[in-house]
């Protein structure tokens, strides 16, 4: 049986999508519970600039259905760190931060590196041994995002693998695209809609986009974030992709 493949995009609020990807009139207060119904996960972005609350983390839970998932960009203040194995304290501080609240719609978190971190074996051994499984008897799940060249190495797969934790799959971009299965689940992010296309990718595209999709569900959860580009255009090629899954 197919694993699970969640579609979506990046964050909720976002000025274009008001009146196209939203309905006019919508309050903003509501669009949170629109997303929701419409695809099938968010990328927080929120959460890579600023520390939130458990109260937050708890509203988001109930405004949003059985099923539908959150991922977390983990915060800058771990992620651009110079030493990524000294960042305990601040790894804890997120961690704190009250993410129990989504309960099971707590998706994996994004650690992603800015383009300016190379790999380095051994501190990176170091950032992912402080990377826990479990908050408050909650499994975790991790995703590493590199945007270095460097990244593009054997050693880097098997410190991943070794721990359960996925890389992040950036396609379609200008980033480095790294497809290697070393978690339970695949995590990518769909980087390339484009002006000019009424649902961000040509059909071709996202016909193409569709049988990959499947294909990795074969063998892992999927989730799948339609990001960057075109951005006006990303919950549409995310709800094209939804169509065509279904």
């Amino acid at each position: 049986m197919p694993h699970p493949i969640r579609i979506g995009v990046g964050g909720w609020t976002y000025e274009p999508w008001r009146g196209t990807f939203f309905p006019e009139g919508l309050r903003q207060a509501d669009e949170l519970r629109f997303v929701s119904r419409a695809l099938t996960a968010i990328e927080v972005n929120g959460t890579f600039y600023r520390t939130q609350t458990p109260a937050t983390f708890r509203k988001w839970a109930r405004q949003t259905p059985d099923g539908f998932m959150f991922t977390l960009k983990a915060p800058r203040y771990v992620t651009t760190r110079r030493e990524l194995a000294g960042t305990k304290e601040s790894i804890q501080r997120f961690l704190g931060s009250g993410l129990e609240e989504l309960g099971p719609k707590l998706g994996p978190i994004n650690w992603q590196f800015p383009p300016n971190k190379a790999f380095d074996s051994a501190d990176l051994a170091g950032f992912l041994d402080l990377l826990p499984d479990r908050l408050n008897g909650l499994p975790l799940r991790h995703a590493i995002e590199p945007r270095h060249e460097s990244f593009h190495a054997p050693a880097f797969g098997a410190l991943l693998a070794d721990r359960g934790i996925a890389v992040v799959q950036a396609t379609d971009g200008d980033y480095p695209e790294i497809d290697a299965a070393t978690a339970p689940f695949a995590y990518l992010r769909l980087m390339g809609t484009q002006e000019g296309e009424a649902l961000g990718y040509p059909a071709s595209k996202l016909d193409r986009w569709t049988t990959r999709l499947r294909k990795i569900a074969k063998d892992r959860d999927v989730f799948a974030f339609v990001i960057s580009g075109h951005k006006a255009a990303n919950p549409a090629a995310a709800q094209a992709l939804i169509q065509r899954l279904a």
